[in-house]
């Protein structure tokens, strides 16, 4: 059996075609992978949960009898040292969960505006 001339030319153009498509598509398209876009909803639902929860931090932190004490230290510190002061009153601790949460104290202290802003 044989084979136009052109077949081989032909063949050669769509596979070189094909490849530059997906490297322009995965580069500049805005293609994604399915991983990639599991990990992305992820942090997105995650972020979203953490956004929810902030009512809750705020809500304990007013109900806290202790409330202007422990803003007085969460006042004093700065950086690093003023979240885990905000995971240590209990207040970034989300319901049924025995741990506090890093993020959630991170926006509990962002509501609650120590610095003023």
């Amino acid at each position: 059996m044989t084979f136009p001339e052109w077949t081989k030319p032909g063949i050669y153009g769509a596979l070189g075609g094909a490849i530059a498509v997906s490297i322009l598509g995965f580069t500049w398209g805005g293609w994604i992978t399915s991983g990639n876009a599991q990990t992305m909803a992820q942090d997105l639902a995650t972020e979203e949960v953490t956004l929810a929860m902030v009512p809750v931090c705020l809500n304990n932190s007013a109900a806290d009898p202790q409330r202007t004490e422990k803003l007085a230290i969460l006042q004093d510190l700065s950086g690093f040292g003023r979240r885990n002061a905000m995971m240590e009153t209990g207040w970034a601790t989300r319901p049924g969960s025995d741990a506090p949460d890093r993020s959630l104290a991170d926006a509990c202290l962002a509501g609650l505006a120590l610095d003023g802003s």
